[in-house]
């Protein structure tokens, strides 16, 4: 028969044992969540400056087409003021200056629409991975369920 002793050191060695998987158990799980906690995070981050980058690409765009729109404006101000200038009567005056007004405006329109289309197109390609992340965020805690 064992002696109390050796029971007690039976019993010792396998709390020991049975502590020791425990927390190794605990550390391994606690490794691969962070582990995937940190890919998760590079996720994000790629995501970020992938929108960032979708983004600042619109606003070089609408800069580009604000400058040629300016500078085709500015062109057609000039050659309707030397045309202007050189009219022979007010009904010539008045004719080129309603012809000009109409061209701006038409111009301008087509400049807004333009800008507009780039500015809509730029979100939605900015958004696009930012949208994507929160699906796959919201897929892994239904999942988790």
């Amino acid at each position: 028969m064992a002696t109390a002793a050796e029971t007690t050191k039976f019993t010792a060695e396998q709390f020991t044992a049975a502590g020791a998987t425990a927390f190794k158990d605990g550390v391994e799980k606690s490794l691969a969540a962070l582990n995937e906690a940190n890919a998760y995070s590079k996720k994000n981050l790629e995501a970020l400056v992938a929108s960032a980058t979708a983004a600042a690409k619109g606003v070089e765009a609408l800069g580009a087409q604000a400058l040629s729109y300016s500078k085709k404006s500015f062109e057609d101000q000039v050659t309707a003021t030397k045309a202007l200038a050189g009219a022979k009567s007010v009904q010539e005056a008045v004719e080129l200056q309603t012809a000009y007004a109409k061209s701006a405006l038409e111009a301008y329109l087509a400049g807004v629409n333009a800008m507009s289309a780039t500015v809509a197109a730029s979100v939605k390609d900015s958004l696009k991975p930012l949208n994507e992340r929160m699906t796959a965020t919201v897929e892994q805690v239904q999942a988790a369920r």
